[in-house]
């Protein structure tokens, strides 16, 4: 085995390199990629048994575990899912909001890579490669973008997008980020922070709150380029102005609360040096 070469007060020292996991360990993706770190995908929804067989259908088969998380819904959602996916963990939410239902589906995640996205088909589950490449790189965690080079959006109004990029740069300036897109429900991260984000808001904002947290806990955000497409059936949700506020009102008690503590480097090999082959 080669050694690795490091330098220590000037001089050449060498170190013997982490030996290689078996090939058993990696999962394939395509002929030419396989990756090693486990991947769960969790999926906030509420009446969306007409949108589930879209959503589905573009979630990778090499994802280990997509865990849906049930608003109390009075259609078929739950059933359409396990139809679609009969391994699909079903979490049934207790709370209300996204936010809840987010924090929820995460506890129940047993992967390495935490994935969100949403149920409405506005997200697109063959992006995850992406999100999923910029962890194992190095990233802690990893931010979808509609203003990223390669990305956009078929379905922000004038007002969201302009109250999207007042409140990116609020963001920017009062934490020292270069966000791109703030209120972007495409994420993804090393399970291992999710004590560092501590999700404890109800609403739309928890997107947000995730991106702050990540900032103030010294996390390596990286962006991704994403294309948020229309709602495929049903309606949203999601109310501009109030939810607007309701964002404002988490930058600004975040600003108020004292700084995360720095996260440590795990002392255990992490996933990300197991790397891609």
């Amino acid at each position: 085995m080669s050694p690795e070469i490091t330098k220590h007060n000037g001089k050449h020292q060498s170190a013997p390199l982490r030996s290689m996991p078996p090939p058993s360990s990696f999962t394939p993706v395509t002929p030419h990629l396989a990756i090693s770190p486990t991947v769960s995908v969790v999926v906030p929804a509420m009446n969306e048994a007409e949108n589930l067989p879209h959503v589905f259908a573009t979630i990778p088969q090499w994802v280990d575990e997509i865990v849906l998380v049930d608003g109390n819904s009075v259609d078929d959602t739950v059933a359409v899912a396990k139809r679609l996916r009969p391994n699909v963990k079903v979490i049934m939410q207790t709370g209300k909001g996204k936010g809840d239902a987010l924090s929820a589906g995460f506890a129940a995640c047993t992967s390495d890579i935490i994935v969100m996205i949403d149920a409405d088909g506005s997200t697109d589950g063959r992006e995850i490669i992406s999100f999923v490449g910029a962890l194992v790189t190095g990233a802690d965690f990893v931010k979808g973008s509609r203003y990223a080079a390669g990305g956009g959006s078929d379905d922000l109004t004038l007002n969201r997008r302009l109250g999207n990029k007042v409140l990116t740069g609020m963001v920017n300036v009062m934490y020292n980020t270069k966000y791109t897109d703030l209120c972007y429900g495409y994420n993804a991260f090393w399970a291992r922070h999710l004590d560092a984000l501590d999700l404890d808001c109800d609403g739309f904002e928890v997107e947000t709150l995730m991106n702050v947290r990540a900032a103030k806990a010294g996390l390596k955000v990286h962006e991704v380029p994403s294309h948020e497409r229309n709602r495929i059936h049903g309606e949203s949700n999601l109310h501009a102005v109030r939810d607007g506020f309701r964002v404002l009102k988490t930058i600004l008690k975040e600003w108020r609360r004292q700084p995360s503590p720095p996260q440590p480097e795990p002392t255990a090999t992490p996933a990300a040096d197991r790397g891609v082959a």
